[in-house]
């Protein structure tokens, strides 16, 4: 039993590592820009206007969804944290290996550390959608107050990719690329500017398939995104087991993504 918690406690005494590497991280990120820290508004900012025009003007999405840009940017938020988070955690242990093979430390705390850095930026711009939203006149309701418990499902998430990730990328270096391709499909097949109920059921082999179901069960970004639409822009609490199954599947990636990071990681020095 004490060696089971030897991984925590060690991750524990170097939380202050944890929190330099999440600096460094903030900081290079905006280092050599004369805006700084404010592109973590401008950048999903611009995105909203873009997405906004295209799928609310040139080709109109539902009907039913009257503030579009509000919709979108609860969504693209998201998003951007969660693309960030894995992006970056599959290339950390990589792109540090003159740290790992030199110094002794938790390794796990650099994917950590990606998620960490992604989530601070979230919280920076998370005050963007209250005031895109008050400016749109759209109503801040009481659900808002249950959006940290879907930040912690997502940040549980990113961090079992992003471990899983870093360790298949120490081995395997086409990891990179295979995650750069993957995120442009999982950001068609995340419903931001679409309302995932509305999705169109089709027919395979005989038997009819609800796209919105397979969507939600091949790409868990789906599901979150869900919750984060209901909470910030419809204003309504999703059915308890939606948000169970969401969290089961959040915790079930963290743990697979913390076995294997902690299998192979004795191995990274020698690898890099």
């Amino acid at each position: 039993m004490q060696a089971l918690w030897t991984p925590f406690r060690e991750l524990w005494a170097y939380r202050s590592l944890l929190r330099l590497l999440v600096m460094r991280d903030l900081k290079v990120r905006y280092r050599g820009s004369a805006l700084g820290v404010l592109w973590s508004f401008l950048q999903p900012l611009g995105m909203m206007v873009v997405m906004s025009f295209v799928f609310g003007v040139i080709n109109r999405g539902p009907a039913e969804i009257e503030r579009y840009n509000v919709f979108i940017l609860s969504g693209l938020l998201a998003w951007n944290f969660f693309a960030a988070a894995v992006v970056s955690g599959a290339g950390s242990v990589l792109s540090n290996a003159a740290l790992v093979k030199k110094v002794y430390f938790p390794r796990v705390i650099l994917p950590l550390a990606s998620v960490v850095a992604s989530l601070v930026n979230y919280a920076l711009a998370l005050p963007m959608w209250v005031v895109v939203a008050l400016v749109s006149g759209h109503p801040l309701r009481e659900t808002l107050l249950l959006l940290p418990l879907v930040v912690l499902m997502q940040a549980v998430l990113s961090a079992g990719l992003a471990m899983l990730l870093a360790t298949l990328n120490v081995f395997y270096r086409d990891t990179q690329f295979i995650v750069d391709l993957s995120m442009l499909a999982l950001f068609f097949l995340t419903p931001i500017w679409y309302d995932i109920a509305q999705a169109q059921s089709i027919t395979l082999l005989g038997q009819v398939v609800e796209l919105s179901t397979w969507i939600r069960r091949l790409n868990p970004m789906a599901s979150l995104v869900n919750l984060y639409q209901d909470l910030m822009y419809w204003g309504r609490l999703t059915t308890p087991e939606f948000v169970l199954r969401t969290a089961l599947t959040c915790f079930a990636f963290l743990a697979i993504g913390w076995i294997v990071f902690h299998r192979y990681s004795p191995r990274f020095g020698e690898e890099l």
